[in-house]
């Protein structure tokens, strides 16, 4: 049983938490709650470490599996949640190609260009995966997406949903263009309500910064612009929600044509 606060393992957890920069140089994130763990690809698993209550209530759990025990005060101070479980582990980060996503048949994507909130891109992602996309590419200028917040809003689907980081925007929406995917921008000078475009092509949707919307060079990479009705004073929507409405639009539009 790991008792030490000095521990060296326990130290990393922490810096794991707390810096995306040791995530990235480690290629590891850290997973905590027994939904997370349980989710987890196994072969992604390098680590995991439980409780002392959860080792005695709980530890069928971890059969079978290499664990380390930590005392129940010292588990708290490698926990990102004030209520934890008692369980965690350290993930290897995945690897995708470009590939993995644009040569999905008539693939659905999402880029996404200087999110901020981890609450919004865990959320972004969750809905991702419930509408049925390809993958989600993101800016540099996007939060991390292995912060231990956005982890744990995304219930799962950072396991299951291709996503990449770019640094050029551009890039990836040339690279969608040659693969005959078509590109809309939530926008506010969009001249059709999004529900008004034909998503069963292949297609991608960008959506911008919480504060500031898509910037001019990311919006100018759109092949149609699209705007969400509003009533009242509102001018645009939480990016997350925005998201979420556009690839269920998608999914709805393409489970309907399958079932006619």
């Amino acid at each position: 049983m790991i008792t030490s606060s000095s521990n060296s393992r326990i130290k990393n957890i922490q810096q794991l938490n707390r810096k995306g920069k040791t995530r990235r140089e480690q290629g590891l994130f850290v997973a905590e709650g027994l939904k997370m763990f349980r989710e987890a690809p196994r072969e992604w698993i390098e680590e995991i470490y439980i409780s002392e209550s959860f080792a005695r209530d709980h530890e069928e759990q971890v059969a079978g599996l290499p664990y380390e025990i930590v005392e129940d005060r010292l588990f708290l101070s490698i926990c990102d949640t004030k209520t934890p479980q008692g369980i965690l582990c350290l993930v290897r980060m995945p690897a995708y190609r470009a590939e993995d996503i644009l040569e999905k048949e008539k693939p659905c994507i999402l880029m996404l260009e200087d999110i901020q909130d981890p609450g919004n891109l865990g959320t972004i992602m969750r809905a991702g995966e419930g509408a049925g996309v390809a993958g989600i590419w993101m800016s540099k200028g996007c939060a991390d997406i292995y912060n231990p917040k956005t982890i744990r809003s995304t219930m799962g689907s950072i396991y299951r949903v291709p996503h990449m980081y770019t640094d050029d925007l551009a890039e990836i929406a040339g690279m969608m263009k040659n693969y005959g995917i078509r590109l809309y921008a939530a926008h506010l000078n969009g001249k059709t309500y999004y529900d008004q475009e034909d998503y069963c092509g292949g297609c991608g949707f960008l959506i911008g910064n919480e504060g500031n919307g898509l910037t001019d060079r990311a919006a100018a990479l759109a092949d149609c612009y699209i705007r969400i009705p509003m009533e009242g004073q509102l001018e645009s929507l939480n990016a997350g929600v925005a998201a979420s409405l556009l690839v269920y639009e998608a999914y709805r539009q393409r489970r309907h044509r399958q079932h006619r």
